[in-house]
């Protein structure tokens, strides 16, 4: 069953999903993991790989990818230390480096949140941190080619000594260079050769100079020459540099046997490390194609809804909605060619595959997938010229491998099932297999252009015709994929539209037996019974939206009178409640200034005191009344008379503010009969004032004046808004507050949390946001930012 997984799987392209997938690996070994992925039948271990993906895609969107550095497999290395070889320097680094990232990864993971419990948790708890070896390693060793001095006391001594030798034959051959043997030299300088210092002697002074020859120039004319002032110097820094080695030897010798105690928790963790980036691998990979988990079933149920193919860009790949296995187990599509048959045939196989690697699929949340134990493809050309097998034997071949293998936890997809023989011969032949594959039990898909395979669909229970959509007049599929619908091939509206002779296509037609005729015509007619109902049905949805907004209009206006009533009536009860204290406190202190008076009272001071506490008492009790009807006189808009009004002019009355017309003028008492309302009476012109046009129009002016808002630097304004457990016009009166404030804090992107529970809230603030002008679009959150609980929205610049 593998060989049959490998071999379908790379017909529908899974090796390109898992070379993608390698390439979002950090280790070589998790590449390599990758790339050996294979589907598996299995519905736990399927299960339970997809949840290691789907804690890892968590866990990213939370708080970041951890880095896996360039770990490396230190596993050989680690094995001959264990059997007592001595390691490299590079080899030693690359185990320092290995725990760097062990210790790195197991801290992101102690500093993510505890409350957050994966199904990683055992992967995470199998990395052992070693910092102790790690430091030890990368404090004695420098880099591949150096040790540090401080490496042992042993090697800083011998380090010691080599320097203050080098530096004494040093001095001895500077002194040389500067004597008067400083003639006999090619060049002023010491250099060394096979590690003793030397000076160059020129050739025909080789006599003058005493010392040991090392070696000469290319052109003999220079010998270098180690002086015999410095041989026994030199001598002993060549035995300091073979105790150099040795301590060196040692020191790497050590540090191996260290690694070597340590080497299966090394192993152990880096294998941990290894499942942990591949899994965060997938992670990765689900990001870039904003994919989602579907729900698992064992009973071939599938439903995608707006799968995308993941090969296909995303600016041209369009969404489709397929299922099977519900209502019906064999789905058969059929259009014109370039309609996106093939590519819906291959989107089902594909997802089908992914999701049994444990992949997350480019599909819309509320998807469904079955975990197969098979899964044939026969899709594509597969002409064979070595083995003599034209296209539809080299068919009919994979044809009948899988009819001898399917059975009913098989899906199985055709593409142009039987085509490329007798058209009647072939159809015949399709409908006769896929009789079979029903009888088995499996899940069929098979695109076609045979009509007998649409008349089978609409004659045969649990068989359903799907089409993908053409639009003739442009003579482009729009790839809409239509389940319910046979299709049709255009052939005729195609040719039309071409320019080709409308005569020929008439006799074409009369060629069509009547039944394909009939047929053609139904289907045609319910092609336009199918857009008529999407027309309505539309024409309906907006209706309903329309209605919904009004209500909503409605509901929120009424909440907003409720809740102005409320905070009127709270701040009167508030009110009330100040003046009955005042009153009460002032009651008291009039109290106790009678009873200070009583005390205070003479017969010669009686009627002093008496008219003193009545002023008293009348001062505290016209602010009583005063605090008890604090009502405001609205400042009177108006212009003086400065003459008698004529009858039907529109004055004021001063003391009232109320508006009034002139009924009749007595100028000699310099009264004026006026109307207000139903009320007539006569008023002196010193109460009247003729109305100003200009006081209201500026009052309206200065009313709409907007001043004291704040800019955006002095505001502060979240990226988001939690409205969850609010009713819904309050919900609605909260979000429009946030936008405002957002605007004018130049926010672009905002998010509005409002919770699953039964979407009512979630519906409700997306109309609303609908409704808005300053909204430019929204949606809803993909996985990881909270899916369908919250919505984010765009605004307009």
């Amino acid at each position: 069953m593998e060989f049959e997984f490998f071999k379908y799987s790379k017909t529908l392209e899974l090796d390109k999903i898992l070379e993608m997938l390698a390439g979002e690996a950090a280790l070589e070994d998790s590449a390599r993991l990758a790339r050996e992925l294979t589907p598996k039948s299995d519905f736990d271990e399927v299960a339970a790989a997809l949840k290691n993906t789907e804690d890892a895609y968590i866990l990213m969107s939370r708080y970041s990818a951890p880095s896996f550095g360039s770990a490396l497999n230190v596993s050989s290395a680690l094995t001959r230390a264990q059997v007592g070889a001595a390691l490299s320097a590079r080899e030693l680094l690359d185990i320092a480096e290995t725990l760097r990232v062990i210790r790195s990864v197991k801290s992101w993971r102690d500093n993510c949140s505890e409350s957050v419990k994966t199904s990683l948790e055992a992967l995470f708890n199998s990395l052992v941190p070693n910092k102790f070896l790690e430091e030890k390693i990368t404090f004695a060793i420098k880099s591949e080619d150096e040790i540090n001095d401080n490496a042992s006391a042993v090697l800083y001594d011998i380090r010691r000594k080599i320097t203050s030798k080098s530096s004494k034959i040093r001095d001895n051959l500077d002194s040389i260079i500067r004597s008067q043997k400083a003639k006999y030299l090619q060049e002023a300088i010491v250099t060394q050769r096979d590690g003793r210092f030397v000076v160059p002697v020129k050739s025909e002074f080789r006599g003058e100079f005493p010392g040991i020859v090392h070696d000469t120039s290319s052109t003999g004319a220079t010998i270098f020459i180690e002086p015999m002032s410095v041989v026994e110097t030199n001598n002993e820094i060549r035995v300091l540099k073979l105790k150099e080695q040795d301590e060196i030897a040692r020191i790497l010798a050590e540090l191996s046997a260290a690694a070597a105690d340590f080497a299966d928790s090394i192993i152990y963790s880096y294998n941990a490390l290894v499942q942990l980036n591949f899994a965060f691998a997938k992670a990765s990979l689900a990001y870039k194609m904003k994919a989602s988990v579907p729900s698992l079933n064992k009973n071939g149920h599938i439903f995608l809804k707006r799968a995308r193919h993941p090969l296909i860009g995303s600016k041209a790949v369009v969404p489709v909605t397929v299922e099977l296995g519900g209502d019906y187990d064999t789905l058969i599509i059929t259009g014109p060619n370039t309609g996106g048959k093939t590519v819906t045939l291959k989107t089902v196989g594909l997802l089908t595959l992914m999701t049994m690697c444990g992949l997350m699929i480019p599909v819309d949340d509320g998807s469904d997938i079955a975990v197969f134990g098979k899964v044939f493809a026969d899709i594509g050309d597969e002409q064979s010229i070595e083995q003599s097998l034209s296209t539809f034997s080299s068919h009919m071949t994979n044809i009948i491998s899988v009819l001898n293998s399917a059975d009913d936890d098989s899906l199985v997809l055709f593409d142009e099932l039987c085509a490329g023989t007798d058209p009647v011969e072939g159809a015949a032949l399709a409908k006769a297999i896929l009789v079979r594959l029903a009888a088995y039990g499996c899940k069929t898909v098979a695109t076609t252009h045979y009509p007998e395979l649409k008349s089978y669909a609409v004659d045969t229970p649990r068989v359903e015709n799907a089409s993908c959509e053409f639009d003739v007049e442009t003579l482009r599929p729009t790839y809409r994929l239509i389940i319910g619908m046979p299709g049709r091939s255009n052939a005729f509206a195609i040719s039309g539209r071409l320019g080709l002779d409308s005569g020929i296509i008439e006799n074409a037609k009369e060629m069509i037996s009547d039944d394909d005729l009939r047929f053609e015509r139904v289907v045609e007619s319910l092609e336009k019974a199918r857009k008529s109902a999407e027309e309505e049905h539309q024409k309906v949805l907006t209706l309903r939206h329309r209605l919904d907004e009004a209500k909503r209009k409605s509901d929120l206006r009424e909440h907003e009178l409720s809740i102005k009533q409320e905070k009127l009536m709270e701040q009167t009860r508030e009110k009330a409640n100040r003046i009955i204290e005042d009153a009460r406190y002032k009651s008291g202190l009039l109290l106790n200034e009678i009873e200070e008076i009583k005390k205070q009272l003479n017969q010669s001071n009686a009627a002093s005191l008496a008219q003193k506490a009545r002023s008293e008492y009348k001062k505290r009790l016209g602010e009583m009344e005063a605090a008890a009807d604090p009502v405001v006189a609205s400042p009177v808009k108006g212009k003086k008379l400065t003459e008698a009004p004529n009858k039907g002019d529109i004055v004021i009355l001063a003391d009232i503010n109320r508006d009034a017309t002139v009924v009749d003028v007595n100028v000699s008492k310099r009264q004026a009969l006026v109307m207000s309302g139903s009320i007539k009476m006569w008023v002196d012109f010193d109460n009247l004032l003729f109305k100003s046009n200009n006081a209201q129009s500026s009052e309206v002016k200065k009313t709409r004046n907007v001043s004291g808002l704040a800019s955006r630097k002095e505001r502060s304004v979240k990226g988001e808004l939690d409205i969850r457990g609010m009713a819904s016009d309050e919900a609605v009166l909260e979000l429009d507050k946030y936008i405002d404030e957002a605007i004018l804090s130049g926010i672009s992107t905002i998010t509005i949390i409002h919770g699953k529970g039964t979407g009512t809230l979630r519906k409700t603030v997306q109309a609303h946001l609908k409704s808005l002008k300053c909204i430019k679009s929204f949606r809803n959150g993909i996985y990881g930012e909270g899916e369908n609980g919250v919505t984010i929205a765009e605004l307009k610049d």
